[in-house]
């Protein structure tokens, strides 16, 4: 299993079989690929380790593992894949862990994360722009999403739109954008990344 070949899954279904294959070598296969590190370095700059975090799409628990590493202690993680949750559950630095699709509802109260982290998933093929919506609704007011995106993947696809659409709703506020660091991906060189931070609308 590769990355190429969960790009080429149809439908959730099938890259959930697809990432459950992959889930035990995964983190020796993509090796020290960007993302995790920088997106955890970020979220800890406007969460502090009392924080009520969720690791949408956490996979085998790479961020949360840095995480709590910084000394983040109140951590959950979200993944369409049990065979990721697995591994994920193998970390040890998660209070829960939830099986569950970015881009359908999700059974999370509304409200319960002063930040939700997402490293990695907002890719062809995986969550849809239309995932933001439901994680504004899970955060806390004052909250925040810290989420990593290609910048061509931004413009090109409809990211910018749904972005652009809740800022102008009131429902997030943009707060920073890094500049653009190398994906560091085996398969894919030359792919470049950038964290975006938004801070969430205060009732």
């Amino acid at each position: 299993m590769s990355a190429k070949n969960v790009f080429e899954a149809r439908g959730t279904a099938e890259l959930a079989a697809r990432y459950d294959e992959w889930a035990a070598s995964y983190e020796s296969d993509m090796g020290d690929h960007g993302g995790p590190r920088e997106a955890t370095e970020v979220l800890a700059r406007y969460a502090g380790p009392d924080a009520h975090v969720l690791d949408a799409g956490c996979g085998t628990g790479l961020a949360g593992e840095l995480l709590a590493a910084r000394g983040f202690r109140n951590l959950e993680g979200l993944d369409l894949s049990p065979g990721m949750l697995r591994e994920a559950a193998g970390k040890g630095c998660y209070a829960a862990l939830h099986q569950g699709i970015l881009g359908e509802p999700l059974n999370l109260p509304s409200s319960s994360f002063d930040a939700v982290l997402v490293v990695g998933v907002f890719a062809r093929v995986h969550a849809p722009s239309s995932s933001l919506t439901e994680l504004v609704r899970i955060s806390k007011p004052g909250g925040y999403i810290v989420f990593t995106l290609r910048p061509e993947f931004y413009v090109d696809s409809d990211f910018k739109a749904t972005m652009t659409a809740l800022s102008e709703a009131g429902s997030w506020r943009h707060v920073e954008t890094t500049k653009p660091f190398d994906g560091r991906y085996k398969e894919f060189p030359g792919i470049d990344l950038q964290v975006w931070i938004f801070e969430t609308r205060k009732t």
